[in-house]
């Protein structure tokens, strides 16, 4: 429609290069029939591996289109990890950034997973890769002709308590922009965050988050043009935000701290007052870092909590971020929330907390990929919950204050304890070990490992980060450790976590 309407205006910025509506549909379709030829059909998965860059979007643009499940991978992660997503997936083919190619390499060696096609950005593609360029080159700039019809859509890699990675797979829903307006509430989200067709949309956080994607997709689907960031840098946004005249953006906490840390006089040197919808989530974002932006963007914050799986289900308005410090607002259009004690009943005072549940919609993931059992697992009679901890207050405004599961939220990242612990499990001076998250100033919450070391060992901080830092992606390593001679257990001898986490966040009003 908008390479129909706006041919020549432009759709995708990426530093010094862009693309107008009609180049992006043509290179959307040229990768569509290119993986059409390559045998890749409906519902299969493709993996995008990719820094934010041109190529990237169209390439999950052209998965979408022709009814794949687009995947996208995090380019933080080490080869056992990224190889475990591939052969959970039975992903066909992998489109990925020839910087990402030693470990993609190291990936294709394992031999446990079923890509048939490795595609690859840039120069330097192995014998056992077909480079992108080719396969564009070779292929027609028409919309395919698609005899069949299926049901795509775009799954994203999460974790769980079992330590193991699950692809919350999210079904594409039809219209323009159809996966992404759903996955955060369609034409609600719109309407809510004053969105208009007329909006210059600024891609910051990384593509293979949830967030990110889903509101680049929206702006897609607006015919916004959008700026994309490969890297965030704090100043950088800033001259980007200026010089494109940019409107809205999606940002974790953990970015928007990064901007209003920049000495005031580099701040003041850009023109930011384009800028009229700054969306904040993915962590309790700190009551100081909310007044900053304010104080330097104005009244144009809003936060919204969600997840993956569920999409949004709060939003706190601009005019309620100075308001109503701490809340993450109330519930959002078309949202129904519940609050349950450890009992299973239904919390109706103000001030009570409880596990928040959101009553399931057509917005919300489909299934965890391939994972029958925690799909049911994750539904309590059509409710849904993340297990975080919450309450309201008089007004209906929902204050997010502890995690009930294990989950810690590091600069907006999910981080899952289990994941860590298996790994430091198999070091040989470890007995035992609980992971957790203790309160940091800049990222939210750190990873903490408090280790139970072999008897007689000489275990050290250093190398159980050492350890971890040779089997998991940075973002996953422990920042810090405390060794015990023993854990505290209920009589079962299960471990009490929390007796081990709670010291480190006495005196603060929330636990997340």
């Amino acid at each position: 429609m908008h390479a129909a309407s706006k041919a020549d205006v432009t759709a995708l910025i990426e530093d010094d290069r862009s693309l107008s509506w009609r180049a992006l549909w043509e290179l959307r379709n040229r990768i569509a029939n290119g993986l059409l030829a390559l045998g890749v059909k409906n519902e299969d998965v493709v993996i995008n591996w990719f820094l934010n860059s041109i190529e990237g979007v169209a390439t999950s643009q052209a998965c979408t289109f022709i009814n794949t499940i687009a995947t996208p991978m995090n380019h933080r992660l080490k080869a056992e990890e990224a190889g475990y997503i591939l052969s959970n997936s039975k992903a066909v083919a992998v489109v990925v950034d020839q910087r990402f190619l030693p470990i993609a390499a190291e990936c294709q060696a394992q031999g446990d997973n079923v890509v048939d096609h490795w595609i690859v950005v840039g120069p330097g593609a192995p014998e056992w890769a077909i480079p992108l360029d080719r396969l564009v080159a070779e292929s027609s700039a028409e919309a395919p002709d698609l005899e069949e019809t299926g049901q795509g859509g775009s799954m994203i890699y999460t974790s769980g308590t079992t330590g193991k990675p699950k692809g919350a797979l999210r079904r594409a829903r039809p219209g323009p922009g159809g996966a992404a307006l759903a996955s955060r509430g369609g034409p609600a989200a719109l309407n809510s965050f004053g969105f208009s067709t007329e909006d210059v949309h600024l891609a910051a956080g990384p593509l293979y988050h949830s967030a990110p994607l889903a509101f680049l997709g929206i702006a897609l689907a607006l015919g916004n043009t959008s700026v994309v960031m490969s890297h965030f840098d704090a100043a950088r946004s800033l001259e980007l935000i200026e010089k494109h005249k940019v409107t809205t953006t999606f940002m974790a906490p953990t970015l928007l701290k990064r901007i209003v840390s920049l000495p005031e006089e580099e701040r003041k040197a850009y023109d930011v007052s384009s800028m009229r919808a700054i969306v904040v989530a993915g962590a309790p974002c700190p009551q100081s870092t909310k007044e900053a932006v304010v104080a330097y963007f104005g009244p144009v914050l809003y936060e919204f909590y969600g997840s993956t799986e569920l999409g949004i289900n709060t939003l706190l308005m601009p005019d309620d971020v100075l308001r109503k410090p701490g809340s993450c607002g109330t519930a959002f259009a078309g949202m129904e929330l519940q609050l349950l004690d450890d009992d299973g009943n239904v919390i109706t005072a103000p001030h009570e907390p409880g596990e928040l549940y959101v009553k399931r919609t057509g917005g919300m993931f489909d299934e965890y990929y391939g994972n029958e059992e925690a799909t049911k697992e994750a539904d309590r009679g059509g409710w849904l919950s993340v297990g975080d901890v919450a309450y309201f207050d008089e007004d209906g405004y929902y204050f997010i204050c502890d995690r009930k599961r294990d989950m810690i939220i590091s600069g907006g990242v999910n981080i899952y304890p289990a994941e860590i612990e298996d790994v430091l499990h198999r070091h040989q001076k470890i007995a035992d070990v609980a992971i957790f998250g203790i309160p940091d100033d800049e990222w939210g919450e750190a990873i903490h490992a408090a280790v139970q070391p072999i008897p007689g060992s000489d275990l050290t901080a250093e190398e159980v980060i050492r350890f971890a830092d040779q089997h998991l992606a940075g973002f996953k390593r422990p920042r810090t450790v405390s060794f015990h001679e023993e854990f505290p257990r209920d009589a079962a001898g299960k471990l009490i976590k929390r007796v081990l986490r709670d010291p480190y966040w006495e005196g603060r009003t929330t636990r997340v």
